[in-house]
């Protein structure tokens, strides 16, 4: 006789984002309708064409940012910070505010060689002034840069700690260590699907019995210097234009969207048994059914294809099936969809279809935080998927912003004013390079 499936739910959530660091910010902004782009103070005033974007302004990076922690752990990582950057500070901090959230903070409080963490992030760009004094040790006279004199003069200006502030596994290093998590440990870096593959992959983990309880979800910025003047140079992604009023920047399936914002966050899940919440009184904000992954190239056989369509169908179809071996079917009553809405005008235009093809048509709404706040990077799938979590509490669906003309050709059901956030929701996320991932979340109806 198989052993049953472990139920794992949902019992702490935090957050780093545009709209706030804490929870009760975060979701007054998201009903209020009140948008996180605004101009940016965090980029060269000089070089750079961009003005606005989704900007943690809230997060400074003083101690206070990381939530409530005990005396110790605030001097362990206040002495640590000088080896994060501020991806990695944000998602230490979503982490933190998490556990406390969740009410494991307390060291007495779980079992450390049964609880880990999964954790992704995107790809961490070394900022060049890293390097500005040892290059400036190997200038000649006329300025010119010398690079035979860099392993003698150059190198020993270049702090040798520096790698440690850029590596992306260092997210999930440091929070297991100031917390001492025991248990598995993973890094997921698959640019904005991280937050959805960390979230199934620490799910595996508890249901194959390695662990009781996982930290999930994923930090990201794409207001880094160099990231920043990569997308503003590059092809590969259309950004806005500028408008009189920045939060108007960011229309996801709208007809006016004309590119994406950039933006940056963290978002942290903390994932346990039911048996284990239940037997410790923790509040359940939602119960993970299941996640999927899919990976589709731009190309096949010499010819081009919607991967982005194909993907985001190839994810709808395997959580709605998961749904279905769960006794759960989705409908427009009982459900929302989060979608990645990025606001690039193809690109919508492709997930659209792909959601509308993986639902067969039906009319469940559809809402996208980023029309709030632009794209997180690898950060976006966790935040926004603690946004549907507190949707599905407060039983009230947050609307999508500047959807005042849905695309024809967008053929989804747009969230636009407060409605019923159902019982469950499906959170999806892709990235430029083919891959789609995404969650199945209910409330908890049954023990």
């Amino acid at each position: 006789m198989s052993n049953p499936i472990r139920r794992v739910v949902i019992t702490g959530l935090g957050v780093v984002c545009p709209l706030g660091r804490d929870l009760e910010t975060f979701w007054a902004n998201l009903i209020g309708k009140k948008s996180g782009i605004s101009a940016l103070d965090c980029l060269p005033e000089n070089g750079l064409k961009l003005k606005y974007g989704g900007q943690a302004k809230c997060f400074t990076g003083d101690i206070e940012n990381f939530g409530p922690l005990e005396k110790s752990l605030q001097r362990s990582i206040k002495k640590n910070q000088k080896v994060m950057c501020r991806e990695i500070e944000m998602g230490v901090a979503a982490c933190q505010m998490a556990l406390a959230h969740s009410g494991l903070a307390a060291p007495e409080s779980r079992n450390p060689d049964r609880t880990g963490i999964v954790y992704g992030s995107d790809y961490i760009v070394t900022r060049p002034e890293e390097f500005s004094d040892g290059v400036t040790a190997c200038l000649d006279a006329q300025k010119e840069f010398e690079l035979g004199r860099w392993p003698t003069e150059g190198r020993p200006k270049v702090n040798p700690l520096w790698l440690l502030k850029y590596l992306p596994n260092m997210p999930a290093s440091h929070v297991a260590i100031y917390n001492d998590l025991r248990g598995p440990s993973n890094s997921v870096t698959i640019r904005e699907a991280s937050s959805s593959s960390s979230i199934a992959e620490a799910v595996a983990t508890i249901r194959r019995g390695a662990a009781d309880v996982m930290l999930a979800g994923a930090t990201g910025s794409r207001l880094e210097p160099l990231k920043a003047l990569h997308f503003t140079e590059s092809t590969l992604e259309k950004l806005a234009g500028d408008r009189s009023s920045p939060g108007e920047m960011s229309r996801p399936f709208d007809t006016g969207r004309d590119g994406s914002i950039l933006g940056e966050g963290a978002g942290a899940l903390v994932l346990e048994t039911l048996e284990h919440a239940l037997a410790r009184g923790a509040k359940i904000w939602g119960e993970v059914i299941g996640g999927a992954g899919s990976c589709v190239g731009s190309s096949h056989a010499g010819k081009p294809r919607d991967f982005v369509r194909i993907a985001t169908k190839n994810v709808v179809s395997h959580l709605i099936e998961k749904g279905k071996a769960a006794g759960l079917e989705l409908t427009a009553e009982n459900s929302h969809i989060h979608a990645c809405g990025k606001s690039d005008i193809a690109a919508d235009r492709s997930e659209a279809q792909g959601i509308n093809d993986g639902i067969a048509g039906k009319k469940i709404p559809v809402t996208a935080a980023k029309s709030y706040f632009g794209n997180l990077g690898a950060g976006c799938a966790a935040v926004e998927i603690v946004a549907s979590c507190l949707a599905l509490d407060r039983k009230v669906l947050f609307p999508m912003l500047n959807c005042d003309h849905l695309d024809p050709e967008c053929p989804i059901t747009p969230s636009l004013g407060s409605s019923s956030a159902g019982d469950a929701f499906v959170s999806l996320s892709y990235s430029s390079q083919g891959q789609a991932s995404g969650v199945l979340i209910r409330s908890v109806l049954s023990a």
